[in-house]
């Protein structure tokens, strides 16, 4: 029998390659025999402030709206902590002048595009007076008056105010209790108003206390003349202290 030659197939060795990697070269991190990382240059210094300087703008907090305060206009303007009234505190105001200093933060509030709000007592009829409120810069058509406000419904009324009105002028009832008082102060500080009580008796905390205790014009010589301006003594209680000054006020 005769067989067939088969010739044998011959197979490739099968060759692994590996890939080449370039692996750049990185500088070593030298450190002191105490085991600390190097102070950096004045180049690398410099480098980072102004690295810093370009991204402070950027991360820059911004005070919403609501946060910040109302600025109030000279004189009194001049005299409060920071020019304004911090919004969600509560203010006292008393003495001869309060009816005309709680006029001045209404024009304040009202000439900034904000709806402030009068509560007028039963006991009291007609103490708001739309004309006097017209001159001292009060924007009316931004303005409410709620009259014949009882004692017994003052809390509530002064608390649904504070719900709309950036701003409520309030007369302080007699008797008034401690934990109504202090509910009113917890309201404006949520809502972000500003509760302003006029009279003495405020139980509760005030972040600001006015009082307005006299004034005295100029103008008049001799029984003749023309009335100019007047000074109003003021003192202001705050958390930044105490202020007793006179400022002047335009006739």
């Amino acid at each position: 029998m005769t067989g067939t030659a088969v010739e044998p197939v011959g197979v490739e060795p099968v060759v692994s390659v590996e890939p080449v990697v370039s692996v750049e070269p990185v500088e070593p991190v030298v450190m002191d025999v105490m085991g600390s990382m190097p102070s950096p240059t004045d180049r690398q210094r410099a480098a980072g402030r102004l690295q810093l300087a370009a991204l402070a703008p950027r991360v820059a907090p911004v005070a919403p709206a609501h946060l910040r305060a109302l600025p109030v206009a000279a004189p009194l303007g001049d005299l409060l902590p920071g020019g304004g009234l911090a919004r969600g505190a509560t203010v006292a105001i008393d003495g001869p002048l309060a009816p005309a200093l709680s006029l001045q933060l209404l024009a304040a509030a009202s000439a900034g595009g904000e709806w402030v709000a009068v509560v007028e007592p039963d006991d009291r009829p007609g103490d708001f007076g739309a004309l006097a409120a017209a001159e001292a810069g009060v924007a009316l058509e931004r303005c409410a008056v709620v009259r014949r406000v009882t004692r017994d419904r003052w809390p509530v009324v002064v608390s649904a105010l504070l719900e709309g009105a950036r701003l409520v002028i309030a007369p302080v009832p007699q008797r008034l209790r401690h934990a109504d008082a202090r509910r009113l102060v917890a309201r404006a500080r949520e809502r972000q108003g500003i509760l302003v009580v006029v009279g003495s008796g405020w139980p509760a905390e005030a972040a600001l206390r006015i009082h307005g205790q006299a004034s005295r014009w100029h103008g008049l010589e001799a029984g003749e003349g023309l009335l100019v301006h007047r000074d109003l003594l003021i003192e202001i209680d705050s958390k930044q202290g105490h202020r007793r000054t006179w400022c002047a006020q335009a006739s």
